[in-house]
């Protein structure tokens, strides 16, 4: 193996060392209770990018599955006594897998998918033209299922609809506020973008009612953590700067985001991951990560009254902790934003800041697994009775809406800031 396949590991090697193998990772990997197997465990993962920074193992193929066994979920992380940093190490190996085996097919796919804003675009509009007829329900017996086989896509997955037309296209880069408020940049986020544009909205709906001028830079790419989860380092450092070209263009007092995967894009990741290895980029990237805030946090700091703009509609609902938001600390602020609205009734759920499965990726690559993994999450949800699972992370109701589906269940899964604007977007 040479020299340049082992880079990305040599540089969180002192990092390994902090793991005493003492298996309390075991008890908290959502992996680890599916697979049940060690190679899936944080402890099992950390070994083997030992023994590869060692020579004494190759870069082969049960080193790849091993590492592609992980949602980068952080829960190892949250309960390791020595706060082994797991997540930064198997970012690292499966960029070391890159470079010694190549990108698989499906992350060039992604890589250059969401390289190119015109071809995310292009793609959104086909998808949202032809998706009912390539995703149409049709009886298992059915020839047309073996005439447009879709791969990576399972035949029980539930997809979910692209937009007409992309949020960031609805409307103009610069949306002026009052006099003495403050400038927020918008990174929407490719999820708010392309599908879930009723939470870009809402989200706009928000800050526009507390006055601020909201600036939705034209510029902004995908944040780049699809090509993480593959190894695909390069495409991130590429997205990344752009990104920060596309924020630094405005004097903004806040880089907002309503996505928690986004939101632990730009403030840990990059600096983190991307810092590291681009240390000229290091500054600019801990400028905008100092900046950047979730929408709930940030709604809560600017003094956003709920009984104002949130429902009155009677709701029972449920909140589900993104692990980019447990892993930030953000937890409170979006329930108090929630308890504090008129008519809904916040009931927790048992484990509600455990991970729902997704994991990027992982949910492409080990499709029944996540769906594991999901099913004690949709039982948790079920077992409240709640009308309404809410959460705040685009990824995440994807995720929860296919497993509440998968289940029979009719329980709607809703972000925070739809609730707090249904009053001023009816």
């Amino acid at each position: 193996m040479t020299k340049k396949h082992t880079d990305p590991l040599e540089r969180v090697a002192q990092e390994m060392k902090k793991c005493v193998k003492c298996g309390a990772c075991r008890a908290n990997c959502p992996a680890f209770g599916t697979f049940q197997r060690e190679p899936a465990t944080a402890r099992g993962k950390v070994a083997l990018a030992q023994h590869l920074v060692k020579g004494d193992i190759t870069l082969d193929d049960g080193t790849y599955a091993a590492m592609s066994k992980c949602l980068l979920c952080g829960s190892c992380v949250d309960k390791c006594p020595n706060q082994v940093p797991t997540d930064e190490i198997v970012i690292a190996a499966r960029e070391a897998l890159a470079q010694r085996r190549g990108l698989t097919t499906f992350h060039k796919a992604v890589g250059q998918v969401i390289r190119n804003r015109k071809l995310m675009d292009f793609g959104a509009l086909a998808a949202a033209v032809l998706g009912p007829i390539f995703f149409r329900k049709v009886p298992s017996t059915s020839g047309l299922r073996l005439r447009f086989p879709m791969p990576f896509i399972g035949g029980s997955r539930h997809i979910p609809q692209i937009a007409k037309k992309p949020f960031m296209k609805r409307h103009p880069e610069i949306i002026k506020g009052e006099p003495g408020k403050p400038t927020i940049v918008f990174f929407v986020g490719c999820m708010t973008n392309f599908v879930y544009t009723e939470i870009g909205e809402a989200t706009l709906a928000l800050f526009r009612h507390l006055g601020c001028t909201v600036i939705i830079p034209q510029g902004q790419q995908c944040c780049g953590l699809p090509g993480m989860s593959g190894g695909d380092l390069d495409t991130v450092r590429e997205l990344a700067e752009q990104n920060l070209a596309a924020i630094e263009k405005h004097q903004a007092d806040y880089v907002m985001t309503a996505c928690a995967t986004c939101g632990g894009a730009l403030h840990k990741l990059y600096p983190l991951v991307i810092g590291k290895r681009n240390p000229e980029l290091k500054a600019r990237l801990q400028a905008v990560a100092d900046k950047t805030v979730d929408a709930a946090v940030l709604l809560q700091k600017l003094g956003l009254h709920p009984e104002e703009t949130g429902t009155g509609q009677r709701m029972r609902i449920t909140y589900h902790d993104p692990c980019h938001h447990r892993t930030a600390g953000i937890a409170k602020q979006p329930r108090t934003l929630l308890k504090e609205t008129p008519g809904l009734d916040l009931v927790e759920m048992e484990g509600a800041d455990r991970c729902c499965g997704l994991g990027g990726t992982f949910n492409v690559y080990h499709y029944e697994s996540s769906l594991d993994i999901n099913a004690g999450k949709s039982k948790a949800i079920i077992d409240t009775g709640a009308d309404a699972v809410v959460t705040g992370c685009p990824g995440c109701i994807m995720q929860l809406s296919d497993g509440l589906k998968q289940a029979g269940d009719k329980t709607r899964v809703l972000h925070t800031v739809e609730l707090l604007a249904r009053k001023i977007r009816r």
